[in-house]
Parts: structure tokens; C-alpha cells; sequence
């Protein structure tokens, strides 16, 4: 029997310019996709339009551009999805698998775990959030390369949030929606979302949705302490270091390409990526509890 193709995705939110995390994650999905003789698909996580800053998904889909990157077909958005999203919705609503929730931040305060306030309040979903009920059950994946991770969503998560009360859908919903609608097959991100996913992994079981790979890359941290981030004012990448960022996110990825690269082109270093892609080379994220892996 022939395995499934390969299809990747990589899915940057448009709230600032791509900067060198960024990098190292497309960098990773691209040639894990291409390694495999897959597809590499490229969808905009617009989802927030208040956070969304002018011009910067043309400003991502240039940078891209300008360091070597090539995608399949067109670039999907999110702000087109919201039909999907709101389907899906409903339909776990009418199973009684989600429901509307009025609490504030205020009440919430404190509690880092919802605490099921409104779970049998049977509140109107037209004006609140929507949370998502969990089973007191551990959800238990194995990561390429972080190893296995488990989480028991009832105890260390809570009923989670899938509908925001001003009405935006939350990511947990659109991703897990939208990679199934792409068929995405394998999944390669940083690991800031790794917790996200056995709340992703139930998802797709009430959704009926296959469950697809999964990739986490370690986070890169700047010396503050902070992940490189768009929130924390990392720096944008320049277009004219392409073969050099390109090279240097390699090592980041455990990889080990020549010096020489650095002085090619952007194309170059792509193609010795995608030749000499070992996925075992990367690194594991620091710091994970001991609780989570196992």
C-alpha cells in the first residue's frame, strides 16, 4: 500500500513582517515538503483584523519571494473562511459539544484553567464566546521530533475557546478546518504550538478529521529571554541576506551546510536544503516539562 502524499503548509499571521523565527519555520516546512517530493501550500492566518498591520501580507509574500521560497497554487486566506468556520460551529453546538460562554476576564482572573462556569448555563451563543466542552482524557501524540507528548485537556487546559465573544473565530477552529480542507498532511511549526495540540487533536475526532503528522521545531529566543516574535519587535528580514539567513537558519535547524553557501544565491541553499534534509538533526526544545514527555 502507497503512502499518502506529502502536503505542507506554511501559515504566517499578518500582524508584522517576517523576521528570522519566521524564516527558520517556513525554512523547515519547505524542505521537509520538498524532501519528500510533496507540496508546499501558503495560507494567510488573517483571522484578527484589528492586529493585522497595512501591507504586511504583501510585504511576507515578497520576502518569501526574494529568499527562494516557491508554493503550490494560490495563496489561501482566512478572512475567506468564515462560512466554514461558522458551520462547523454550529454543528458542534447542536451536538451539545460546545456552548456560549458570558464570563469576563475579570471573572477569569486568576484561574488559569476555565472553571466550567457557564458549561450548563445554556446562555444565547448571538453574544458570547463559544468554548469547546473537554473529556477528563489524556491526549497523547508522538512529535517527529520532540518525541511524545501528552496533555489531559480537562485538567491542564479546560473548555477552550473555538468563537471569541466580538465574534472572531479562534485559531484552534480555523486551523484544524483548514488543513483538512488543504489536506494537509503533515504539519511543521515551532514549538511555542506544541501544547496546542492535543486541543487540535480532539478537534479533528469531533470533527471527523484525520489527524495529520506533526513537526515541532525549537523556538529561537533572543537574549532577553523573548522568542523571536513580531510582538517583541524582531527585527524584519533584509532582502539582500538571503543566502546567508537562509544558511544560518539551517544550522538553527541542526543541519550543517558549507560555509560557501553563504556566498551563493537564495536558490542554492535551497536546493542543498531540500538534497541534504535530515530532519533527526534537529534539536529538541529546552525546557519541557518532563510531565508533558513521556
Amino acid at each position: 500500500m502507497n503512502a499518502p502524499a506529502y502536503t505542507g503548509r506554511f501559515a504566517p499571521t499578518p500582524s508584522g513582517y517576517l523576521h528570522f523565527g519566521s524564516l527558520v519555520a517556513a525554512l523547515a516546512s519547505y524542505l521537509d515538503a520538498r524532501a519528500a517530493g510533496g507540496r508546499w501550500l501558503l495560507r494567510m492566518e488573517d483571522l484578527d483584523p484589528p492586529r493585522e498591520v497595512p501591507g504586511a501580507q504583501d510585504a511576507i509574500l515578497h520576502t518569501l519571494e526574494t529568499y527562494g521560497f516557491e508554493w503550490d497554487g494560490a495563496v489561501e486566506r482566512q478572512s475567506t473562511r468564515h462560512g466554514a468556520y461558522a458551520a462547523a460551529l454550529d454543528g458542534l453546538l447542536a451536538r451539545g459539544l460546545a456552548y456560549a460562554c458570558t464570563c469576563s476576564r475579570k471573572q477569569l482572573e486568576g484561574q488559569p484553567i476555565y472553571p466550567g462556569t457557564c458549561r450548563n448555563a445554556g446562555h444565547d451563543p448571538a453574544n458570547a464566546a463559544i468554548r469547546l466542552r473537554v473529556p477528563d482524557a489524556e491526549y497523547r501524540f508522538v512529535d517527529r521530533v520532540q518525541g511524545a507528548f501528552a496533555q489531559n485537556l480537562a485538567r491542564e487546559v479546560g473548555d477552550f475557546v473555538i468563537r471569541r465573544r466580538d465574534g472572531l473565530y479562534a485559531y484552534q477552529l480555523a486551523v484544524v478546518l483548514d488543513d483538512a480542507w488543504q489536506g494537509v498532511s503533515d504539519i511543521v511549526r515551532g514549538a511555542d504550538l506544541l501544547d496546542s495540540t492535543p486541543r487540535q487533536l480532539f478537534l479533528q475526532e469531533q470533527l471527523g478529521l484525520s489527524h495529520p503528522r506533526y513537526l515541532h521545531i525549537p523556538l529561537l529566543l533572543q537574549p532577553d529571554g523573548h522568542k523571536l516574535g513580531k510582538s517583541y519587535r524582531s527585527p524584519p528580514l533584509p532582502p539582500d541576506q538571503a543566502p546567508a539567513l537562509l544558511t544560518r537558519a539551517l544550522r538553527a535547524l541542526g543541519q550543517q551546510p558549507p560555509a560557501e553557501l553563504e556566498q551563493g544565491n537564495a536558490a542554492s541553499v535551497l536546493a542543498w536544503g531540500i538534497r541534504l534534509w535530515h530532519p533527526a538533526a534537529i534539536p529538541r526544545q529546552a525546557g519541557l516539562a518532563e510531565a508533558q514527555l513521556r
